[in-house]
Parts: C-alpha cells; structure tokens; sequence
C-alpha cells in the first residue's frame, strides 16, 4: 500500500537567501523515500525580495513544487490559514519553516506517526529531542515564559507548541478551518487549541531541529503581538467575548501600532469584512 498522500506547506516572507536548500532537500528527500503522493506548496506572505523567482526556479527541477503568493503582507499564520485551504487535495496536511530548522527526516518520522493520532507536532523540550545548535538564550526565555501563559490560559500540556514542524490528517483541519483567525506567530495556539477543542488527538513527539541564523523575527514586538492574539484566542472561548466587539477598533489600532497582522473574523462574527479581505 503507498503511504498517505502529503501536502508540505512552507509559509514564507523574504527567504530568498535560505529556501532554495530546503526546497530541494524536501522535494528531493520525499520523492527518493516517500511511496505517497508528495506536494510541496510555498506560501509567500508579501515578500519584497526574489523568494518568488528562486521557488520558480527550483520548481522547474522539481514538479512537485508549487506556490501561492499573497503581494501584501498577511503574516505567517494568514499564510498558513490560506495554504490550508488545500487540504482537500491530500490525507495528511502538514506544515514547517522556511529556513530549515527541520530536516526532512524528522519530518517524515512526525508523517508515520500519524496512524496514532490526527494532529502529530515536533517538540525540542521533550526527552529525545536532537537538538544540533540551540536558541539564543533570550529567545529560550521568551519561549519558556510563553509556554508558562499558553500552559496556565489552555491546559494544553504541550511542551512546545511553537516547533514549526506539524502535520494533520484532512478531516482535522477541514473541520477546524474556519476557527483559525490569528495570523501571527501564535497562530501555532489557536490551530492546536481549535484542534483539541473538536475531539481530535494531538501527539507530541521529540524532533531533530536546528536553531538557524537570519531570523526576522523582533523578540519584543513578536512576543508582546503573541501574548495579545493568546489573550484573544482565550476570550473567543468565553461568555463574555461577543460583549467585548465595542473594543474592536482599539484592538486594531493596537495590532496596526505593532506593525503586526490584524486577526481575521471569525464566520459568525457581524464585523466580519468582505470577501477577500483580511
């Protein structure tokens, strides 16, 4: 029998200088060690440099190479909200970073681990973990903290739930699309937290990964945007949330203030814009 057919997305904003390696490692390593169908979909996210040109290129090496692109910015998490929206076309639907940090090895162990569970996450904090160069020690900080607000707003008994290397079955993700609304880095959040709020099982599971130099990422403004968008996927989840839309403007002048992406609007939300906007 041929393993489930796979779709990797890989979100990206101005990598023009690091994906092309990860690309035909990936293409190259599926297509020598995966019997299923193999796609990989680069989801650009108001890139300003030739990330475009260099995903064209390789994608003429390799087939199974295709992209979206979004001209303006809509943040990691919009482009992960917009690539999941081809998980119509595969089994398994799963998901890493543009720069990287995991090897496709490590991808594919998370890949057979999913006859035990519907959502299968890499973690670098559980015993077992291969770790080759570590984060910053700040960086380690702000992740531990965050694990310790994640942890105490949700229960989710993850420990980490920030490892950019997950993988779904279709039918978790179809049925939980439509309550994917946070388009920053916490975006990882509101997927997991979605995910174990409809019945499915989540299994985390120790990675190889490695911390790699060029983050785009600015520690404070990042982790402040995070700390804002758990703090709203929270009160999605209570009574008082729906009491709470007169403060709607003040919470988008904040996010515009952090340079950071608005979240989207939920399908029952009132104040939900039109189609094809944010």
């Amino acid at each position: 029998m041929p393993d489930p057919s796979l779709l990797l997305l890989v979100p990206a904003y101005n990598e023009e200088a690091r994906i092309e390696p990860v690309l035909r490692r990936f293409a190259d390593f599926f297509g020598r060690h995966y019997s299923g169908a193999f796609q990989l979909v680069v989801v650009l996210n108001g890139c300003r440099d030739n990330t475009l040109g260099v995903v064209q290129r390789v994608a003429k090496d390799f087939p199974v190479v295709s992209w979206l692109d979004f001209p303006a910015p809509i943040g990691k998490g919009g482009a992960l909200i917009e690539g999941l929206k081809l998980a119509g076309h595969a089994d398994l639907i799963g998901y890493v970073d543009a720069d990287g940090a995991t090897p496709p090895q490590a991808f594919l162990d998370l890949v057979k681990k999913t006859g035990a569970a519907d959502c299968v996450i890499g973690s670098r904090w559980l015993p077992g973990a291969v770790i080759h160069q570590s984060q910053a020690g700040n960086r380690q900080f702000a992740s531990r903290v965050f694990h310790f607000i994640v942890q105490t707003l949700f229960w989710l008994n993850i420990r980490d739930t920030q490892c950019g290397a997950k993988v779904m079955k279709r039918e978790a993700v179809e049925k939980i699309h439509s309550s994917l609304l946070i388009a920053d880095m916490a975006f990882d959040i509101n997927l997991l937290v979605s995910i174990k709020r409809a019945g499915f099982k989540i299994l985390e599971v120790p990675t190889e990964w490695t911390d790699q130099a060029g983050s785009k990422v600015a520690l404070a403004r990042s982790s402040l945007t995070m700390f804002l968008s758990v703090v709203r996927i929270r009160l999605i989840y209570s009574p008082f949330y729906r009491w709470l839309r007169p403060l709607r403007p003040l919470e988008t002048w904040i996010y515009k203030k952090l340079r950071a992406p608005q979240p989207r609007r939920g399908p029952d939300d009132p104040s939900k814009p039109g189609p094809g906007k944010p």
